[in-house]
């Protein structure tokens, strides 16, 4: 699973280059495109909100590339800067948050697909994922490096993305219904398998 993972990003990596080669050469800001990115995914999570769920995916999964041309085009070009790190991970805070914030508006909404249910596990999909990244910039306060677990950022976004763009709202809802329970416990074992990582790592040694 892990050599098909890095295959795809691989691949994925060849057909961005073309992209990151032409924005490197006009010296384009690394926080102008995370800025887009981030808007980009603000609009897939209000198309998630109002039911666009075929759009919202296809939206989320082509705009995808910004989270790797930033940190690209920062490096080739020499602006890479702790500021546009810390610029990074806080507006990625803010993708996560409007996309799985719309599809917990969508459930809650009055409708067919209203579900009281998936409402609750959308919200824990979101509480999960601000964790797993708490986790590991928490970790790396005391140095260690808590990159582990099953749901890293790419996996989430390509499952928030994928099946939607293809599936929409197929089996009235059920597709869409188990990926965000998937990302929900995903998320939450991610975050405790960072926990554990971090008291095996921290158990010897005199706190900091």
């Amino acid at each position: 699973m892990l050599t098909l993972w890095s295959a795809i990003t691989a691949g994925y990596l060849r057909l961005i280059e073309p992209l990151a080669d032409a924005m490197v050469r006009r010296r384009v800001n690394p926080n102008t495109i995370t800025t887009l990115g981030t808007l980009c995914m603000v609009a897939s999570g209000a198309l998630y909100a109002t039911a666009h769920i075929h759009l919202a995916g296809w939206v989320l999964g082509l705009t995808a590339f910004f989270d790797v041309l930033d940190g690209t085009v920062a490096r080739r070009t020499g602006q890479a800067t702790d500021f546009g790190a810390f610029y990074d991970s806080t507006l990625d805070r803010i993708a996560d948050g409007a996309v799985l914030g719309g599809l917990t508006l969508f459930w809650s909404a009055d409708g067919p697909y209203h579900s009281v249910p998936m409402v609750a596990v959308s919200l824990a999909a979101l509480i999960g994922t601000f964790l797993t990244s708490y986790t590991r910039s928490r970790a790396e306060l005391i140095g260690v490096d808590a990159k582990v677990g099953w749901m890293q950022r790419p996996e989430r976004v390509v499952l928030l993305s994928a099946p939607q763009a293809f599936f929409g709202l197929a089996l009235g809802g059920w597709v869409l219904g188990g990926v965000v329970t998937l990302l929900a416990v995903s998320a939450w074992i991610t975050a405790m398998q960072r926990m554990v990582f971090v008291r095996e790592a921290t158990r010897s040694r005199p706190p900091q």
